[in-house]
């Protein structure tokens, strides 16, 4: 056999080999790609996305596009040549593991907690929408969560609403935490609250809840790596009531990116007109009661669905700019938003035409 032929048959006798032992060889990484995304002025498996009764609604055109990520499950195991395909690869990302799944998280603790943080993205959207509009909401601080073996676990309840801590109003949750720590570990904490299900009842009857309780609770120590300090092993949190219906009706969708899209979804739907001028318009977002837009994960995923799907305009949170402008899909222009308010001002400029005016995330 010539020496030639020889040569080349080993070259790829020992590139099969290679890419054989890559097919078997686990790496610890995950990938990301592009998800589907929704109209939330249109409708999802044949109904609208909102859904808003007792309230004047108005048409609307254009698209309010919120975007999604796919990754692989929590039990995926990557080998070596999909790991290099994908980092190779334009349109899908590849991250470590743990990036993903923290500290050994399975799928379904993921699946539960980005169900968790979906739904309260949706609340706080409905919030953020109707103070835009200079709607009132009626809101109060309740028990969030109680941790298991906590002095407050068979005390305190999820949807007990907070009303003083020591005899001083709670006005929002970080108040709880601030008046818990004034005390000293071991010290008694006196919680004025209304009981979840008196205010369940109160809310069903549509009245004010005024049957109070004072629950006297022995603080313990923290047992975390930060500085000591008392806790009675709550969360607290916010909770609202809306003066009419609104809802949102997306399955198989979770955490907490789409709150802004929702949020001026429901503004578009309650005013008259429309906000992008028949644009079409996509972004992603977290959202807070008061209307502030924080980062999320996977942005460069999102936009190159985005700019798949027709988006000529993307709203990116002010803390995502600089990873979304390092490839920036052809065609489509990144708008810097930090507030709702910010958002809105966009949508003026960009139903207006001037897009010259418009915060671009790649302008220094």
């Amino acid at each position: 056999m010539p020496r030639r032929t020889a040569t080349m048959l080993a070259s790829t006798l020992m590139l099969i080999a290679l890419l054989c032992a890559g097919v078997f060889i686990n790496v610890p990484y995950s990938e990301m790609s592009p998800g589907p995304t929704v109209n939330t002025l249109g409708e999802h498996d044949g109904e609208p996305v909102l859904q808003i009764s007792g309230r004047k609604t108005y048409a609307t055109t254009g698209h309010l596009n919120m975007t999604t990520v796919r990754v692989t499950s929590a039990d995926y195991k990557m080998n070596l040549v999909e790991a290099v395909y994908g980092w190779l690869a334009h349109d899908n990302k590849v991250v470590p593991h743990d990036t993903l799944y923290p500290n050994g998280k399975t799928e379904e603790q993921s699946t539960q907690e980005n169900a968790e943080e979906f739904s309260q993205s949706q609340e706080s959207a409905k919030v953020a929408a109707l103070k835009e509009l200079k709607i009132p909401v009626k809101s109060w601080v309740i028990v969030s969560t109680v941790v298991k073996d906590t002095p407050a676990e068979g005390r305190l309840h999820a949807g007990d609403v907070i009303k003083a801590v020591d005899g001083t109003t709670v006005k929002a949750p970080d108040d709880v935490a601030k008046l818990v720590t004034k005390h000293k570990p071991g010290e008694k904490v006196v919680f004025t609250i209304v009981p979840a299900k008196e205010q369940a009842a109160a809310e069903k009857e549509n009245r004010t809840a005024t049957k109070t309780e004072e629950i006297t609770i022995t603080t313990a120590k923290s047992d975390d790596t930060g500085e000591q300090r008392a806790i009675v092993g709550i969360s607290a949190g916010t909770d609202h009531t809306l003066p009419f219906a609104i809802d949102i009706k997306l399955a198989d969708v979770g955490g907490p990116s789409a709150g802004l899209m929702f949020a001026l979804g429901i503004v578009d739907k309650l005013t008259p007109g429309n906000l992008t001028g028949g644009k079409f318009v996509a972004g992603t977002g977290m959202i807070t009661d008061d209307g502030k837009v924080g980062p999320i994960g996977g942005i460069e995923m999102k936009t190159v669905g985005a700019r798949d799907k027709g988006a000529q305009y993307f709203l990116t949170p002010k803390d995502n700019c600089a990873a979304a402008s390092r490839d920036v899909p052809e065609g489509l222009t990144l708008v810097k938003v930090d507030t709702i308010d910010d958002a809105m001002s966009a949508l003026k400029d960009i139903r207006g035409g001037k897009t010259a005016d418009l915060p671009n995330c790649t302008k220094s």
